[in-house]
């Protein structure tokens, strides 16, 4: 696919973390983004530091967990940005749903942001990119998508959800001249990792993460899988049969 010029960008969940990494390192390169998140002070926060440095980041209050209120807002930023060139669905949430003491709340909390939000999000301009012949979307995964985590059973299946989701987008997508990319991150120090208690191996800055995300996207990879240190093994994992990964999981939980 021919090399593209981003000049708009959308980037949920950018209150902190990843997201606000990735907003912040999309503007220093000249594009104008929209940061979209639930902590406006938050996201003011940021426009300020990228003004200071040059760049533009507008805030945009914005729950994902509302999908029509998103879906529609969405659209209404596209017309009124003139067209938005690269959509991030970064927003998401974590929490252990042991299945031993599931709570159908704390699910739902979880579905409704990294599914339901996701896919409000990413589905809110698709039909003017395709007509547009240009965009790009993003999905914002994780390693956990491969197989089902001890304890994370909701987590685990969100992003495998939205990675089989952003596959099939990138199958159908295909000489349109829309982009796809799935992005598998492992993990990233952040507010959401700064709750577990549970061993994190090859713990990654947020900036480094940040800067392989951000040169991933602008080349129009389909895929991103990091920190390689745990893709590897985490890919390795997933044609384990059945009974071993059981054994293995049930240690590590």
């Amino acid at each position: 696919m021919a090399e593209m010029s981003y000049r708009t960008a959308l980037v949920t969940g950018a209150s902190s973390g990843l997201g606000r990494g990735l907003a912040l390192w999309l503007a220093k390169r000249g594009l104008r983004v929209f940061a979209s998140g639930r902590r406006l002070p938050q996201l003011q926060a940021l426009a300020a530091e990228a003004q200071a440095a040059g760049a533009t980041v507008e805030p945009l209050e914005l729950d994902v967990t509302q999908a029509d209120a998103t879906l529609e807002r969405i659209r209404e930023l596209d017309a009124e940005c003139g067209g938005l060139d690269l959509v991030v669905a970064n927003a998401g949430v974590g929490g252990v749903t042991h299945a031993k003491r599931l709570q159908w709340e704390k699910v739902r909390g979880i579905i409704d942001t990294n599914v339901t939000g996701a896919v409000a999000t990413l589905s809110a301009v698709l039909p003017q990119m395709v007509e547009r012949r240009r965009g790009h979307l993003v999905g914002i995964s994780s390693l956990a998508a491969y197989r089902g985590l001890a304890g994370h059973a909701a987590y685990s299946a969100s992003k495998a959800f939205l990675a089989t989701f952003m596959e099939s987008l990138r199958v159908d997508l295909g000489g349109t001249g829309v982009r796809v990319t799935c992005v598998y991150p492992g993990f990233v120090k952040s507010e959401m990792t700064a709750k577990n208690d549970f061993p994190m191996p090859f713990l990654m800055e947020t900036d480094a993460a940040v800067e392989l995300m951000g040169k991933g996207i602008l080349r129009g990879d389909t895929e991103l899988t990091f920190p390689w240190q745990l893709a590897l093994p985490t890919r390795l994992v997933k044609v384990l049969p059945n009974p071993l990964f059981d054994a293995a999981a049930r240690r590590l939980r």
